[in-house]
């Protein structure tokens, strides 16, 4: 719910920025768990390495729960309930610009337009009215497969492999040692937060969306034949020196994470949140969320299979 909440919250000059920023606070959670398993393995012992990594965990719950309670409702959600009141002093305190300011009575008509047409079309909604609107009428299913498509490729990228499983895919590509390992999952995940933020700050809007998706999509691509060429063909060896190939590799790694965070990343909750009718974003991005989830759940199960015939005669 939180894309849904930002964009329905959000001025429109940059609701695509705001719901891109949910991207942007996944990896800095990425971030920190790679750092806080690298000191736990740095200063911890015995079963405090794991229970602290695991407690930390808990903390960003714990403060999403406190500061909600502090948050109203979105406007567009209390305008559907008409609450009207409520809204639009909801929307002020959102914009901080007293009541006559033009602005403002457009934002608000804009809303109550917005409601009046989708009322006149389809009437109070329900559940299933939303799923007929969603499934029945070809234009909202396009929308919501390639929603649904968006979602499923982001996992297919290979990004979460990578997140779940990095000091081991770090370790089969010649990094010794679990500290090592762990230190270079650590500056992954710093590459994908700057890399984030970059595409969020000055290329989301000037490159556009689709745009974004092809070059992401083609340098993840490129990254990642490298790197399955060289394990396939020359994997390194257990106790010898990583060779220029397997420092290549591994800079793919780091780069692959950069052209993900370019587009791929950022862009599809963007997509998901911008393409559908106001009346259908709640549930179209709940659908794109689960589909994500589910295939992260895909993809987790799938890796260590692959893992283990990785290498030389294997194509894991």
């Amino acid at each position: 719910m939180n894309p849904i909440y930002v964009s329905e919250n959000a001025p429109r000059a940059i609701r695509g920025l705001l719901t891109g920023m949910y991207q942007l606070f996944i990896v800095t959670g990425s971030l920190i768990a790679f750092w806080t398993n690298f000191g736990a393995e740095l200063h911890l012992h015995g079963a405090t390495k794991y229970i602290v990594p695991l407690s930390v965990q808990g903390i960003p719950a714990l403060f999403l729960f406190g500061l909600m309670l502090m948050c109203k409702e979105s406007p567009r959600y209390l305008a559907r309930k008409d609450r009207w009141e409520e809204a639009k002093d909801v929307l002020r305190n959102l914009r901080q610009l007293p009541d006559d300011h033009p602005y403002l009575q457009e934002e608000f008509q804009e809303i109550a337009d917005q409601l009046e047409q989708e009322r006149r079309l389809m009437g109070d909604a329900t559940f299933w009215s939303l799923q007929k609107e969603m499934w029945l009428v070809p234009t909202n299913r396009k929308r919501a497969v390639l929603s649904i498509v968006l979602m499923v490729f982001q996992q297919l990228t290979g990004t979460n492999a990578i997140n779940v499983y990095a000091p081991t895919i770090f370790t089969n590509l010649g990094i010794m040692g679990t500290q090592n390992s762990l230190l270079g999952t650590g500056v992954y995940g710093i590459v994908k937060v700057v890399s984030c933020s970059i595409f969020l700050l000055f290329m989301a809007d000037s490159l556009g969306r689709r745009r974004s998706l092809l070059v992401s999509g083609i340098g993840q691509s490129f990254c990642m034949w490298y790197i399955g060429i060289y394990l396939r063909v020359a994997p390194p060896v257990a106790g010898a020196p990583v060779p220029v190939a397997g420092y290549f590799a591994l800079a793919f790694i780091f780069v692959f994470a950069a052209f993900f965070q370019f587009g791929w990343g950022p862009a599809c909750w963007i997509l998901v949140s911008e393409i559908p009718t106001a009346r259908l974003r709640p549930l179209n991005v709940s659908l794109a969320a689960a589909t994500q989830w589910l295939f992260n759940f895909v993809v987790a199960r799938t890796l260590p299979v692959m893992l283990a015939t990785l290498g030389y005669k294997g194509y894991g």
